[in-house]
């Protein structure tokens, strides 16, 4: 997979000036603005509301006037992206946070365009400590590319192999396990991918940035590349969308692409099952029973609950490594969105401290998340009566805990242990997020790491 470019320049010859301001302090900007430019921004009826943008006669060409409204965060900023004029632009008087807006614009700028390309857009000046944002704006651009590009092109061994791309970016080399190997070592894995002609794989990397005693953080996540249902199949209204069931994995990839560029003080491991959940003759049935890494035996109730199978092996395996944090992301339920709807990740945690670091993270960076709760009395939902659990509830409610205590039954004692059960997609295109995959909860989640294990900190 080619990376993309983003749209900013170190170039400023030519550069015309954006303004921005917000309706209480428009007078101001334009008491600094020349004469003849305040005067038109008047006569046009220019209110800075949010995303409202207006075209300046300048000398030589056009500036530009931004409306931030009461907009926080950096997406407002995305407007720019789509709607100044080709060319090159940097940020001028009434930017609040330059960092923020170089972000927001290249958020705004991003476009899949493997088969379609982009127009030339307008390009922006990179502003003075904007490193941070340029990462994560590259690591988001990344994650919209994986989710984005059709099954067809990412089945599950071209997934294993863009985490194998990242780690070779950061010096360190990956494990892909296939095979035999899959079947022994991680058994659900393969129990899902099995139905597949395109092989189950787990692919795996480590990377000790920070030396060998380090804080360990564990990355999981689901790498289901298509998703069908199996032969509890999906209505096809329900397929539409399934090239992005591989967002779990796309955002974990993300975030250790954030961590390392950033060179956190950690030891970080990354497990992403890639599968994709096919019918077949080869493919798991309803009330068949499968053996765990963990040794538990898991009755199917439905083959279209693939995804916590997928986890419950890398998260058995990572949490025996007694991480100072255990977290995963997956596409996973329904419910979750039926709860939270699309823009919400849902967040559950086994430790109180590090759930309230995580939403205050989210609030900070604006990447929201919301907390639910690992509710205990569900517990027993998960009985069989053939096997140690079922991987479904018989009961039709609170689908995204009881997805949640079904992972949890799969990890070590006394691990700090994080679930985002997320949708990454924009069902439509708004300012700073084109329609289509997103990456979700990453920017919350490497700030929170970064604040706990910031340079001085002790796991």
């Amino acid at each position: 997979m080619i990376e993309q470019t983003l749209p900013l320049t170190g170039a400023a010859s030519g550069a015309r000036v954006v303004h921005a301001a917000r309706p209480d302090g428009l007078a101001a900007l334009l008491a600094k603005l020349p004469q003849a430019q305040a005067a038109f921004a008047a006569a046009s009826g220019f209110a800075a509301k949010a995303e409202e943008l207006l075209l300046l006669p300048g000398e030589g060409g056009v500036d530009a006037l931004f409306g931030l409204g009461t907009a926080r965060g950096p997406f407002v900023w995305g407007a720019l992206a789509t709607r100044l004029p080709a060319g090159t632009w940097r940020l001028g008087e009434g930017v609040e946070d330059a960092a923020e807006a170089a972000l927001g614009f290249c958020l705004g700028a991003y476009r899949y365009g493997a088969f379609k390309p982009a127009k030339p857009g307008p390009v922006l000046l990179r502003p003075a400590g904007a490193g941070a944002a340029e990462r994560e704006a590259q690591a988001t651009w990344m994650v919209r590319d994986l989710v984005n590009t059709p099954a067809n092109l990412l089945g599950p061994a071209e997934l294993a192999e863009a985490a194998a791309a990242l780690a070779r970016s950061f010096g360190t080399d990956a494990t892909l396990i296939a095979g035999e190997a899959l079947a022994r070592d991680y058994p659900t894995v393969h129990a899902v991918g099995h139905g597949s002609e395109r092989a189950p794989m787990v692919a795996k990397f480590a990377w000790s940035g920070a030396g060998p005693d380090a804080p360990l953080v564990s990355l999981c996540g689901k790498g289901v590349v298509f998703d069908t249902g199996g032969y509890d199949l999906k209505p096809s209204s329900a397929m539409l969308r399934m090239k992005k069931d591989m967002g779990g994995a796309a955002t974990m990839l993300g975030l250790a692409r954030l961590i390392m560029a950033a060179g956190l003080p950690v030891r970080l491991e990354v497990a992403i099952g890639c599968v994709e959940n096919a019918v077949s003759g080869r493919a798991m049935r309803p009330l068949d029973v499968v053996r765990t890494r963990r040794g538990l035996s898991v009755e199917i109730g439905n083959t279209d609950a693939e995804g916590r199978l997928v986890l419950c092996d890398l998260l058995a395996e990572a949490s025996d490594r007694k991480p100072a944090l255990l977290m995963n992301a997956a596409t996973l339920t329904g419910a979750a969105r039926v709860a939270l709807g699309p823009d919400l990740p849902a967040l559950f945690c086994n430790d109180d401290a590090w759930a309230a670091a995580l939403l205050d993270a989210g609030a900070r960076v604006h990447d929201p998340l919301w907390r639910l709760p690992l509710w205990d009395d569900y517990d027993a939902w998960l009985d069989s009566p053939v096997a140690d659990l079922n991987n479904v509830s018989s009961k039709p409610m609170a689908g995204a805990i009881i997805a949640a205590l079904f992972m949890r039954r799969f990890l070590a004692p006394g691990v700090s242990w994080v679930h985002f059960d997320l949708y990454a997609w924009n069902d439509s295109a708004r300012a700073g997020r084109p329609e289509g995959g997103e990456a979700m909860a990453m920017r919350a989640a490497c700030a929170a790491i970064a604040k706990r294990f910031g340079a001085g900190s002790q796991a």
